[in-house]
């Protein structure tokens, strides 16, 4: 075990060093914890040793336990984290543990198990498991209520989000903070509490759970479960920990335990949790281009400009100087310029009023933003993202222009969220120097960046967008050419069956309702309104020519822009708003306009179900993703669910389309797509690709 766990004796003090790279992660298989038993055994029964130190080797203690092995059956011989806590609580020597870095989920519920921790500034130290479905397993949920309190620890393990070094200071989650070389810091630290004669043996275990003076058990907890449900509607695992703490308060430490442990299992074989961990390692596979070479060098990007100072252009550029690199904001019209530089002022000052931004923070990004009336001015960037109107001719008329002006090897990249990316790059002289970025909407809020592959694309072009995805905090998904890309290809056949159940007998807030009852953050009929429906009728009118005219489509959307309605802009879209209100408000004359288009196309209206809309509206996301796959625009399935987890509002307690069809199973998802090709119509025809794979027992996930 020595070689992924370190024994040395350094002033009567024992250190025990984790030395799994990269995370120190807690992996039964590998041995980590077995050594550390043993070693921790070791020091016991040494009687030079006076304290027993847990260390990581790196630049963090344990990043937790390896998710890998969830699920797994145990490893003979090996011990686990509860094994390994269960014996520190016999230990009657003094245990210690030095926190860095980032300390998570298993890791922390390690160092819990000792008596007495320090940590270096810049630790992040956490119980994230809830945002993978599940909850701490190993006395998470029992030590930390014990050693801070419920009413600190409550919101720490429900929300999973970590707290800094100096905050678990305050929180009593630390002892003392050291500076400096980590290891040389906490070894005198160490032997420093047992030359003063301070190291006693202090077990979160045997500490009560204890709640604020004059707050009683029941109603505290009945209230937090009331706050978690709705504020985690979809999500089983917080309401379970919500009872783990309160087992902490009324149980014994034994009783608590296994009651965690209980939970716990039955949390990880939920679809929720499958979905998270799903979401969680397809995010990690989004970064990684099938057939890049890691070593593919990159392009530096240390100046950016941003053609285009509407709400789009304005949010992109807000994402580059957030980071720190210089924006040139290109707009011909000065006053849209200045517009445009308020707007990004005014987003900014609304994060300073609410306290997440400082004023001297602000003033620093603005600085880095220069107005620009020209595109002749940028010759010297080395990245130009244009976000003007969708209109190819426009779109090819900048790229003639930056062709010319643009240094060699600038990054030339348009926000088209349809158009050819590469009829856009024929009109240049440096095709692959093209890219798409397709940024999402409010673009400094939103995660999602597609980032568009055309035909001649260069490799280092391609990595340097994806590094740059990361840089600007944003989630990268490779995708290839074709109209809408993955996500709004995938979406138009959500929203047409939207409209289709609606000629069909449903409401705009029937079909909202439904949706959002599974999940979705906004119904279809909601994201129209706020996103305007005259950008969805440019691209229909576009697409017009090319139609085929024996293919049905639903009117209804047309016949709303023609009467001017544009959504919540116009104050009127499928649903009316109040002046000054965003709430929308069902609207007769839309229902009206339904059932005339209804009839016009010849469609006897019924009742229909949540379950109906539900179904076809995301067997429709499911089977356009299947084409996707077919074609190649999309690398993996776990990409797709990506992208409709950040970019959508898929929910991602479901884990994205790909996996819910997963755990629907394909056959079923067939089936059910050939009974509405017999009743609906022949587009319900299945891909290919999920028919084979049906047909197979076969599954996208693998």
């Amino acid at each position: 075990m020595t070689e992924v766990v370190h024994y040395e004796v350094r002033q009567h003090v024992a250190v025990v060093t984790l030395d799994n790279p990269p995370v120190n992660a807690l992996s039964v298989g590998k041995g980590v914890l077995q050594g550390i038993l043993d070693h921790v055994k070791a020091a016991e029964h040494d009687p030079d040793v006076r304290l027993i130190l847990l260390i990581g080797a790196g630049r963090n203690f344990s990043g937790g336990a390896d998710i890998t092995e969830f699920g797994k059956p145990p490893v003979p011989g090996m011990a686990t984290l509860r094994d390994v806590l269960a014996y520190l609580d016999t230990v009657t020597k003094p245990i210690a543990a030095a926190i860095a870095g980032p300390t998570m989920g298993g890791g922390l519920e390690l160092a819990l198990g000792a008596h007495w921790r320090c940590a270096l500034t810049g630790a992040q130290i956490g119980l994230p498991e809830v945002k993978l479905g599940i909850l701490p397993g190993a006395g998470g949920t029992q030590r930390l209520p014990r050693l801070i309190g419920v009413e600190a620890a409550l919101p720490m393990i429900v929300g999973g989000d970590p707290v800094t070094t100096e905050r678990a200071l305050e929180l009593g989650i630390v002892d003392d903070i050291v500076t400096g070389d980590l290891r040389a810091a906490a070894v005198a630290w160490a032997a420093k509490l047992v030359k003063d004669g301070r190291a006693s043996v202090r077990r979160a275990s045997a500490m009560a759970a204890a709640l604020p003076d004059g707050v009683e058990a029941d109603a505290f907890f009945a209230q937090a479960r009331e706050r978690v449900a709705k504020e985690w509607r979809g999500y089983p695992a917080p309401l379970e920990c919500v009872a783990c703490v309160e087992a902490a308060v009324k149980q014994p430490f034994a009783a608590g335990l296994r009651f965690e442990r209980e939970r716990f299992e039955h949390l990880v074989a939920t679809d929720e949790s499958r979905a998270l961990r799903h979401a969680f390692f397809a995010e990690r596979a989004a970064g990684k281009v099938d057939g890049l070479p890691d070593d593919t060098p990159v392009r530096s990007i240390r100046s950016v400009a941003v053609i285009g100072a509407g709400t789009m252009g304005g949010g992109i550029a807000m994402n580059f100087v957030n980071v720190g690199i210089p924006v040139k904001l290109v707009e011909r019209a000065p006053d849209a310029l200045q517009r445009g530089l308020a707007t990004i002022a005014k987003n900014y000052a609304a994060t300073v009023a609410k306290g997440r931004l400082a004023q001297d923070e602000m003033d620093r990004r603005m600085a880095l933003l220069t107005p620009v009336d020209d595109i002749a001015q940028l010759g010297d960037v080395d990245l130009v993202v244009e976000a003007v109107f969708e209109e190819m001719e426009v779109k090819q008329a900048i790229f003639r222009a930056l062709d010319a002006v643009a240094k060699p090897a600038a990054i030339l990249a348009t926000n088209t969220s349809t158009l050819d990316i590469d009829a856009i790059a024929a009109v240049t002289q440096r095709p692959g120097d093209v890219i798409g970025l397709h940024f999402f909407s409010p673009a400094n809020v939103m995660k999602l960046l597609e980032i568009v592959r055309g035909a001649r694309t260069a490799p280092d072009v391609i990595a340097t967008a994806m590094k740059l995805a990361k840089t600007i905090r944003k989630v990268g998904v490779l995708v290839g050419v074709c109209d809408g890309f993955v996500g709004n290809r995938m979406v138009a056949a959500y929203f047409r069956e939207a409209a289709f159940l609606l000629e069909e007998g449903a409401s705009p807030q029937q079909v909202d309702r439904a949706l959002e009852a599974f999940g979705f953050a906004m119904g279809p009929f909601r994201v129209g309104d706020l996103a305007g429906l005259d950008i969805g009728w440019a691209i229909r009118k576009r697409q017009a020519a090319t139609r085929d005219p024996n293919e049905r489509y639903a009117a209804a959307a047309d016949r709303l822009c023609e009467a001017g309605r544009f959504g919540q802009k116009t104050g009127a879209g499928w649903y009316r708003y109040e002046p000054g209100r965003r709430d929308p408000i069902p609207d007769p004359e839309v229902d009206a306009i339904i059932v005339q288009t209804a009839a016009e196309a010849g469609i006897a209206r019924r009742e229909i179900g949540d379950a109906e809309i539900v179904e076809r509206c995301v067997l429709q996301l499911v089977n356009v993703g299947a084409e996707l796959l077919d074609e190649g625009v999309a690398q993996r399935a776990s990409d797709i669910d990506i992208v409709y987890l950040f970019g959508y509002g898929f929910p991602r307690y479901r884990g994205g389309p790909m996996f819910h069809a997963d755990l629907v199973g394909l056959p079923n998802v067939v089936a059910a797509m050939e009974r509405y090709r017999a009743s609906v119509g022949a587009w319900w025809t299945p891909a290919a690709g999920l028919a084979r794979r049906a047909a197979e027992g076969g599954r996208f996930g693998g």
